[in-house]
């Protein structure tokens, strides 16, 4: 049985038409299969960042990342062709950055910075008519400052006790200072009434005796007595006389040498 022309046509539009619906659905699919997970979620600046692909055919042709909203030449980081002894080949963007890649599509960025961040993007070839896409966003922070520390002890109890003991140690510091420079004090006033008090001079607490006596030197040269021989060494000679010429007053003044007054040179006199 023969088919009309026109339902032939018609036929072959329906499967032209399901058969792109379908290629369509399934590059939605593969598509949506696809995603990128960064490790860490948040990188800091020095700080190494992964990007893993997820949802990778076990069979492909190629990947190539990109940075950029945009996926051509000028935005291309690297090319990743497995099955070649240097599977890795740099792109234009790549500059100074340092990016490792891995035969399972994913990428690590060393030491990245501030000036990475954007938009990254990977096609993974399947074949010449099947290549499939992801993209993530990337942000790298700067280091977080050190904030002061303003930790407080979480028990109440050994706040207190911290303060307590401050008071405590500065209150009994300052009072070994107030004792020292008082003590010190105290023994110079003491050494200086000692020096500057003279001893009084008064009568001798004789019992039954209130007189009071006063020293008078003798008016008279002060010779020993011949008689009072206690101070003198009997194997010493006397001294003799220096020789006098004859005459009344040296007479006299012989006499008064042989024969001294026994009365004493000094003597006390009782004053009112």
């Amino acid at each position: 049985m023969e088919i009309p022309m026109g339902t032939q046509g018609c036929f072959s539009k329906s499967l032209l038409l399901s058969a792109s619906i379908l290629v369509l659905w399934m590059l939605q699919g593969s598509q949506a299969a696809l995603y990128i997970q960064k490790i860490p979620e948040q990188p800091q600046k020095n700080q190494d960042l992964l990007l893993s692909v997820q949802g990778v055919p076990d069979t492909f042709q190629d990947f190539n990342w990109y940075l950029g909203e945009e996926t051509y030449g000028g935005t291309r980081l690297f090319t990743y062709i497995p099955g070649i002894q240097r599977p890795q080949r740099d792109g234009s963007a790549m500059g100074q950055r340092d990016i490792v890649g891995f035969p399972n599509g994913s990428m690590l960025l060393r030491r990245a910075q501030p000036t990475d961040s954007g938009t990254y993007q990977v096609a993974i070839t399947i074949n010449s008519e099947w290549t499939m896409k992801a993209k993530t966003e990337v942000q790298v922070a700067e280091k977080n400052k050190e904030l002061p520390s303003t930790h407080l002890p979480t028990n109440a109890g050994i706040l207190a006790a911290t303060i307590i003991g401050s008071l405590a140690a500065g209150a009994l510091l300052i009072s070994c200072i107030a004792y020292l420079l008082v003590t010190k004090n105290w023994r110079g006033q003491s050494h200086s009434m000692a020096t500057t008090e003279k001893p009084e001079l008064g009568p001798a607490h004789d019992a039954g005796d209130n007189n009071i006596y006063e020293v008078m030197p003798s008016p008279v040269l002060l010779v020993s007595p011949i008689s009072d021989t206690r101070s003198i060494n009997p194997a010493r000679p006397l001294p003799t006389p220096p020789h006098l010429q004859a005459g009344p007053e040296n007479h006299q003044y012989q006499q008064d040498l042989l024969n001294p007054d026994p009365a004493p040179y000094c003597q006390l006199v009782p004053t009112s």
